[in-house]
């Protein structure tokens, strides 16, 4: 058995690395996707396009726009004089926010009177535009404090301000990077969509070409035909996350702070999934085109389920309990939980048992679907 088993992995193994443009899609692909989806994987928002429209043009006006300029996020674009100005840097995009402070802003607080200043935003992009606000939320909070702390000093009422200091503490990702957490997700999602791909497309091509005749009619068994076509692009997926793990703690330092065999066995688990869902999709698929298509369709409803993007604690209960079907949910959290927190198999039990189960359950099921279309 293993004797025939072991000829078709060769023999796939072969066909794999005759084709150049087959390598560079297992090799050079993953490699490239890592390196694009690290620079662009990033929420950290650091620069805010910002326009200055101060009316009032006092001392205490350019102190307050003092606060935000100075900062690390907001970074004054445009100076402009008009209501109109304000419209079309708005409607242009040319700036995130619009800080307007109208005249008699200085002399109300001088009077002691209450100071309106309007901060318009540009909300296409509600995540970042309440990120932005909560900057500037903090930025106007400091300033009212430092007001009123210099109120209080010299009408010598009270000597000693209270205050209260917050100080907080990140686990696991310390400077809150974004990268740190979207990069390990990435590794999964390119793991999951080129196995899936492989898989469809290697046996699909078998009939394309009238070779799968040939293997139906020859001594090999069908559970020899499935572990010789599948083994190898499983062993090709541990070279891939073996690569780009490689290439994400290296260049964009990335915490690995879990045990590294831990992550290829948990990978292993996982890609019984994929590879049973790939022959699976070969299975019911007539040409490559058909089943690249499958894969796709397949493809992005598990990832927009899997937490990669969205927190699945903020999808409505009848999605939540249709992610408890979805693999990648699980290989997503043990993925992240390796890099980031560097826990062991005693955490992450409660992942890899559903994945275990769900892995058994598609491969079975594959193999007997692929079992029946060769009788």
């Amino acid at each position: 058995m293993f004797e025939r088993a072991k000829a078709i992995l060769i023999k796939e193994f072969k066909q794999i690395f005759r084709d150049p443009r087959m390598k560079t899609v297992i090799f050079v692909s993953p490699l490239i996707q890592i390196i694009l989806f690290g620079y662009a994987a990033n929420k950290d928002i650091t620069y805010v396009p910002t326009a200055i429209y101060d009316k009032d043009n006092t001392y205490e006006s350019r102190e307050f726009l003092r606060r935000f300029t100075y900062s690390k996020y907001f970074v004054p674009e445009y100076y402009i004089s008009s209501d109109r100005d304000q419209s079309y840097i708005l409607d242009k995009g040319k700036a995130s926010v619009v800080i307007h402070i109208d005249r008699g802003f200085g002399r109300n607080l001088n009077s002691k009177k209450d100071a309106a200043v309007q901060l318009a935003f540009d909300g296409t992009d509600s995540n970042t535009t309440t990120v932005v606000m909560g900057y500037a939320n903090t930025i106007v909070g400091n300033y009212q404090y430092d007001i009123a702390r210099k109120e209080a000093s010299a009408s010598g009422k009270i000597s000693n301000f209270p205050s209260v200091e917050l100080r907080d503490r990140a686990w696991f990702n310390g400077n809150l990077v974004s990268r740190n957490y979207y990069l390990p997700g990435v590794i999964c999602t390119i793991v999951t969509m080129m196995s899936l791909l492989l898989t469809a497309m290697a046996i699909v091509k078998e009939k394309e070409i009238g070779t799968m005749e040939q293997l139906i009619v020859s001594p090999i068994r069908p559970i020899e035909l499935i572990v010789g076509k599948l083994l190898p692009f499983g062993i090709i997926a541990l070279i891939q996350i073996t690569l780009i793990t490689m290439l994400g703690v290296g260049w964009f330092h990335i915490p690995l702070r879990g045990n590294l065999f831990l992550l290829l066995l948990s990978t292993c688990i996982y890609l019984f999934t994929t590879l049973g869902i790939g022959l699976f999709i070969s299975t019911i698929s007539s040409t490559q085109q058909e089943a690249m298509m499958s894969v796709f369709l397949f493809y992005m409803p598990t990832i927009l389920l899997s937490g990669f993007a969205y927190p699945i604690a903020n999808m409505p209960q009848a999605i939540r309990w249709f992610t408890i079907f979805n693999p990648l949910r699980y290989f997503m959290v043990i993925i992240r939980s390796i890099f980031l927190k560097g826990v062991g198999i005693e955490i992450l039990w409660p992942q890899m048992v559903p994945l275990v189960i769900i892995g058994v359950f598609v491969i079975t099921l594959s193999t007997l679907k692929f079992r029946k279309a060769l009788g």
